[in-house]
C-alpha cells in the first residue's frame, strides 16, 4: 500500500458546490514526452499495451496499462479539480477505506517514495489498479447493491479523522445559483442561435421559485441541526462497478466533502431513478423517477449503514433531490451553454417537467418510501 500524500497538514477548508467541467476545455490528451517521464517513476514491470481510457470527464485523461506487473489506470487530474490539498484528501480517504477492505481501486505509490500522488510540471498523477466490473443494469437489485455500498461507506466513515480538512457546501441552498440561473439565456443563446430568449428567461424564474421553495423546506425538517460526515459526494451509476450482482469498485473521491449524509442519499436515489429513453434527447425523458429503484436504494443503505434513514431525513428526499437536480443542471449550462453535449434549452425543459412532476406529489413519495 503507498503512503499517503506528503503534504502539510493543515490544507484550506474551501466551501464548495458541485464541480463544473467546461467543455471548451475537454478532450485533454497526454502528450508523448509527459508520458515517459511520469511512467519512469512508477514500477509496473514490462508494459505491453496502453490505450486510452474514455471514461469519465474527458478533462481527466485516462490511460489503461497493461503490464508485467498487472493492469493500471493513469489518470491526470483535470483543470478545477487539481488543488494538492484536495487530492490528497481524496486519496487519504481511499487509502482508509481501502486499508478496511472497502471496495477502491487500490493506489499505485511511486518508485523512489511510494507516494500517492505524483507531481510534475505543474500537474497531479494518480496511478491505480484497474478493476474490471460492469455498469449498473437500470434494475432494482444493482440500486439496492448500491446503496449497501452507499450504507457501508457512511459506517466506516463515522471512524474516519481526516488529515486534511474537508471541503464543505453541496447542492443544498447554493449561493452560487441566482447568478448561474442569470446567466443561462445568454449562454444558451449563444450555443443555440434563434432560441427564444423570453422562454428561456421565464424558465430560469420558475426554477429559480422552485429551488428556493425546496431549500426553504429543507431547512424547515431540520438539516442544518444533524451531524457533518465524510461523504463521497458524487454517488451515482458512473461511479459504480459491479461484478456477479454485487459493487466491486467504487470510483471518483473527487468531490468527497463534508455535510449531513442525507445530502449524499438523495443525490443517490436522484441519479439512480433517473430514465432516459433516449440519451441524446431529453425532452424525450419521461419526467416521472424510477420510484421502485429509490425505494431498493434507500432499502440497501438501511441494511448497511449504522443507522436507518430517520423519518425526518425521509422527509427531505424530495426537496433535495429536486434541488440537486436544478443545481447540477444549472451550473454546467449557465458555464457553457450546454449540458455536456446535450442541448442546455431541452436539457433545462426536461429539468422543469421532472421537478414540477415531483413538487405535487412530494407526500406520496414519502409515504412510499415509508410504506
Amino acid at each position: 500500500m503507498p503512503s499517503p500524500p506528503t503534504l502539510p497538514p493543515t490544507p484550506p477548508a474551501p466551501h464548495l458546490g458541485p464541480v463544473v467541467d467546461d467543455e471548451r476545455a475537454k478532450g485533454a490528451r497526454f502528450e508523448a514526452p509527459e508520458l515517459g517521464i511520469v511512467l519512469s517513476h512508477y514500477e509496473l514491470g514490462i508494459i505491453t499495451h496502453i490505450r486510452q481510457y474514455r471514461r469519465g470527464s474527458r478533462r481527466a485523461p485516462k490511460l489503461r496499462i497493461a503490464a508485467s506487473g498487472g493492469e493500471f489506470l493513469l489518470k491526470r487530474r483535470a483543470p478545477g479539480r487539481d488543488d494538492p490539498y484536495r487530492v490528497a484528501f481524496a486519496q487519504d480517504l481511499q487509502l482508509f477505506l481501502g486499508d478496511r477492505g472497502y471496495p477502491v481501486p487500490g493506489l499505485i505509490g511511486t518508485r523512489t517514495d511510494n507516494n500517492s500522488m505524483l507531481q510534475h510540471n505543474g500537474q497531479i498523477y494518480e496511478m491505480f489498479r484497474f478493476v474490471k466490473g460492469k455498469r449498473d443494469d437500470g434494475s432494482p437489485a444493482a440500486a439496492e447493491q448500491a446503496g449497501r455500498a452507499l450504507g457501508w461507506l457512511h459506517r466506516l466513515l463515522e471512524a474516519y479523522e481526516p488529515s486534511y480538512t474537508p471541503a464543505t457546501g453541496s447542492y443544498h441552498a447554493a449561493g452560487g445559483l441566482d447568478g448561474a440561473l442569470k446567466q443561462i439565456p445568454a449562454m444558451v443563446a449563444a450555443a443555440e442561435p434563434g432560441t427564444a430568449r423570453e422562454e428561456l428567461e421565464d424558465r430560469c424564474s420558475s426554477l429559480r421559485e422552485i429551488y428556493h421553495g425546496a431549500a426553504d423546506r429543507t431547512d424547515a425538517a431540520g438539516i442544518g441541526t444533524w451531524p457533518p460526515r465524510v461523504l463521497h459526494g458524487d454517488w451515482h451509476p458512473g461511479n459504480l462497478l459491479y461484478r456477479d450482482g454485487a459493487v466491486v469498485a467504487a470510483l471518483d473521491f473527487d468531490s468527497a466533502r463534508i455535510e449531513p449524509r442525507i445530502i449524499d442519499v438523495a443525490n443517490a436515489t436522484l441519479q439512480f431513478s433517473m430514465k432516459m429513453t433516449k440519451p441524446d434527447d431529453p425532452e424525450s425523458w419521461p419526467e416521472r423517477l424510477d420510484v421502485r429503484r429509490i425505494r431498493a436504494l434507500l432499502k440497501g443503505y438501511d441494511l448497511a449503514a449504522s443507522k436507518p434513514v430517520s423519518a425526518d431525513e425521509r422527509q427531505t428526499l424530495p426537496w433535495l433531490i429536486i434541488e440537486a437536480l436544478i443545481l447540477e443542471s444549472v451550473l454546467p449550462i449557465a458555464a457553457t451553454g450546454r449540458f455536456a453535449r446535450l442541448s442546455g434549452s431541452s436539457f433545462l425543459k426536461m429539468v422543469e417537467r421532472k421537478v414540477r412532476w415531483l413538487k405535487p406529489r412530494a407526500g406520496k413519495l414519502i409515504e412510499y418510501l415509508e410504506g
